[in-house]
């Protein structure tokens, strides 16, 4: 499933990668997924803040 979501988010100009990441709520306590497309290159970043 996660090829073909990252496939078909290739076009013909730009290779975007779609990334998730679980963040826990300092409220509750619970976890949450975030969601982003972005380009390869910027992807350790995000998943670093």
């Amino acid at each position: 499933m996660a090829k073909k979501t990252v496939a078909s988010l290739q076009t013909s100009s730009k290779r975007l990668t779609k990334a998730i990441k679980m963040v826990k709520s300092p409220k509750s306590g619970a976890y949450t997924f975030q969601e982003s497309v972005m380009t390869p290159e910027a992807v350790n970043a995000w998943l670093a803040k």
